[in-house]
């Protein structure tokens, strides 16, 4: 066998294909038989990129965000939210507090080390307020809080840093079983008197702890927001609050005695948490640019795509569309103090998708809605293949033009159980919450689009 012809037939190949410009090109095949050509071509498109404002997005989550953090570029955000705490059905409480008496309460907002964005020693207050109307099923992060509460009504509060330098590193890095053991912790002592009510109702009226339904019209919830500084934003892991008390009891030796017990309440996946986020000095973002477009989150600015599909019909008529990579290229990040990182993952999908994407726990399937991660070295996120994207586009609105988003988001994983190569799956896809932000290029060469096609005779 010949090689060294077929290398050069090859490469000879290969040059026509690199060599394609904008007009239209026919990519034959050299080494089919005539009667068997698949004629390959290559045409060139341009897209259009677009800031687009968002009021808000969806926020099904028990995680909180908490703080105020600002950002030379883009802007401020103030984080909080409001949440229902879990009733296990028909709780009572688990012993009888002396005199039936409680002793205190308090709240809890926890989180891991290192979960927060922002200076982890500016000085902060977590204050919390009683909602006083049932929480409706809205998980989207543009709710009033005055809807719900009465701001008048305050049951605590407490400043804090996200990094507690009383806590010495012997503590904060201690581990059992290769788990640290220590949570940092903001808790906010309430009123007595509010603990007493949840003692005093399960005496009296035992059946409004008989569900959560019931539990929900008693209690609605808390609303916990920052109340003074800014530059930090903490990312909550779990919201509690507890009931201390003493009650009696008999010791091996049948004295009398005294003990220590509490009775807590999370907030778990079964009740409502809202989420809130409030934007403000987007509008640079937002104002007429040739080069950038943006993303910002948590509920700022995500970019829009318009790829000109009446084009692309028009010029490939019948043809099958086999490949339209598609990479997306970013600025670099600023280097001022807590510059905002670029999301770690960028969902693309059409725009009239997006309201029922995440309501319906969906995730990518590669055929309407595609995820790349960012890349660090090349500044890019890259998705290999949008071919059926376009075909489904085409398909279903051959008159229109295609219009995307670009939708930061936290992807949730899990590992095959191949034992040769395990990889890692989607297992959920969420709006990213934390505060992050990207520069993305809109240049004529940036936002070029390249389609391959074949023509089956």
């Amino acid at each position: 066998m010949k090689i060294k012809p077929l290398l050069i037939g090859l490469g000879l190949g290969v040059t026509i294909l690199s060599g394609c410009s904008d007009d239209l090109n026919l990519v034959g095949s050299t080494i089919q038989p005539d009667g068997d050509k698949m004629p390959v071509y290559v045409d060139t498109f341009q897209m259009q990129a677009t800031t687009l404002l968002m009021d808000s997005v969806y926020a099904r989550t028990t995680n909180g965000l908490l703080g105020e953090f600002y950002d030379p570029l883009y802007g401020n955000v103030k984080s909080d939210y409001i949440c229902q705490f879990y009733c296990p059905d028909d709780f009572k409480f688990k012993h009888e507090p002396i005199n039936g008496q409680i002793d205190s309460i308090d709240f809890k907002i926890m989180y891991q080390n290192g979960a927060w964005v922002g200076d982890s020693l500016a000085p902060m207050r977590a204050q919390i307020y009683l909602v006083d109307k049932e929480l409706e099923r809205d998980f989207y992060t543009n709710f009033d809080p005055l809807e719900y509460c009465d701001m008048q009504n305050s049951l605590g509060m407490q400043t804090y840093t996200a990094h507690d330098n009383s806590v010495p590193d012997s503590i904060r890095y201690h581990k059992e079983n290769d788990e640290y053991t220590y949570i940092p912790t903001v808790t906010i002592r309430m009123p007595k008197e509010f603990g007493q009510k949840f003692y005093d109702e399960s005496i009296k009226n035992p059946s409004t702890f008989s569900s959560q339904e019931n539990f929900n019209k008693f209690f609605p919830g808390l609303y916990i927001t920052n109340t003074y500084g800014s530059g930090n934003i903490l990312q909550i892991t779990y919201s509690t609050f507890s009931i201390y008390y003493k009650y009696n009891l008999k010791g091996s030796q049948g004295q009398d005695s005294t003990a220590l017990s509490s009775e807590t309440f999370n907030v778990t996946k079964e009740v409502l948490q809202l989420n809130r986020f409030k934007n403000t000095d987007l509008t640079p973002l937002l104002e007429e640019n040739d080069s950038i477009a943006y993303l910002k989150t948590p509920a700022g600015v995500y970019t829009q795509l318009t790829i000109p599909a009446q084009d692309i019909v028009e010029r490939i008529g019948d043809r099958v569309i086999n490949n339209i990579p598609l990479t997306i290229k970013a600025l670099p990040q600023e280097n001022w103090q807590w510059a905002l990182s670029a999301p770690s993952n960028l969902l693309l999908l059409p725009k009239d998708s997006l309201a029922t994407f995440f309501v319906n726990n969906k995730i990518e399937d590669s055929r309407t809605s595609f995820l790349a991660s960012y890349s660090t070295s090349s500044r890019s996120y890259s998705y290999s293949n949008i071919s059926n994207l376009m075909q489904e586009h085409i398909k279903n609105n051959p008159d229109k033009d295609m219009v995307l988003l670009l939708v930061p988001v936290e992807r949730l994983t899990a590992q095959s159980n191949s034992y040769y190569n395990p990889q890692p799956y989607t297992t959920a896809i969420n709006n990213y919450l934390l505060p992050s932000g990207v520069k993305l290029l809109k240049t004529k060469e940036a936002t070029k689009i390249v389609i391959t096609t074949t023509e089956y005779k």
